[in-house]
């Protein structure tokens, strides 16, 4: 049975009723491995040939699915429709430190921290997602990391987006909200990076925090400093 993308195969053991879980690479490796066999037979090699033969198209595959990736990451416009994101072919550099970082005091202005949450992101690398507000990105953030800016008073739009493809097949990898932001006011906001292997697609969201919880991640996670890319 395929369903969302995934084949599930009915199995047992000892009279118990059991599925197991293919993702769609799975599908295509086991497609492309029983292909080479009957190839492979077709042509009567021996063993030696055979191995070659499926050491070929493991390395032919291995490439495809990387330049997929790759014109995929760089066609697909990240953040079309959401008014806080930037330029979708914008890329920072992102390093972390433990270190924390006390927030300067902007007379007049509100502050903005935006925490990226990758506890329930089981797969690796984890995305370098980058934050827009107003139309122009503000930073970027990777792994369990965050950064703070100050804006005016008034509404805003934020934007958090993926810099790149991290998984040949992925969900959402934008997500958008808008706050009204207060002349000296702190705001916390959480970009929640998630993928489990049981769902299959990675997924990002965007949502306040309660200053309290906010202040209890910053506290624990890394603080973020970047740059752009030339």
């Amino acid at each position: 049975m395929l369903t969302n993308g995934w084949l599930l195969e009915p199995g047992g053991w000892r009279g118990k009723q059991t599925w197991s879980f293919y993702t769609p690479l799975q599908i295509l490796m086991n497609a492309i491995d029983q292909f080479g066999v009957a190839f492979v037979r077709h042509l009567n090699l021996g063993w030696t040939g055979a191995a070659t033969m499926i050491k070929l198209m493991f390395i032919v595959l291995s490439f495809t699915i990387s330049l997929l990736t790759s014109v995929f990451a760089q066609t697909t416009p990240a953040g079309a429709g959401a008014p806080g994101c930037g330029e979708s072919n914008a890329r920072f550099e992102v390093k972390t430190e433990k270190s924390q970082h006390p927030a300067p005091t902007d007379a007049g202005r509100a502050l903005v921290y935006f925490i990226e949450n990758d506890s329930q992101f089981d797969s690796f690398p984890s995305p370098t997602t980058r934050i827009g507000v107003d139309g122009g990105w503000v930073g970027a953030t990777h792994g369990n990391s965050y950064f703070y800016s100050s804006v005016n008073p008034g509404v805003h739009h934020l934007c958090a987006s993926w810099q790149k493809a991290v998984l040949a097949l992925q969900g959402r990898q934008t997500a958008a909200a808008h706050f009204t932001a207060e002349a000296g006011g702190v705001y916390y906001f959480e970009i929640k990076n998630t993928w489990h292997r049981d769902h299959g697609a990675g997924d990002i969201s965007l949502r306040p925090l309660d200053s309290d919880e906010g202040q209890l991640l910053a506290n624990k996670f890394s603080f973020s400093t970047f740059q752009p890319k030339k």
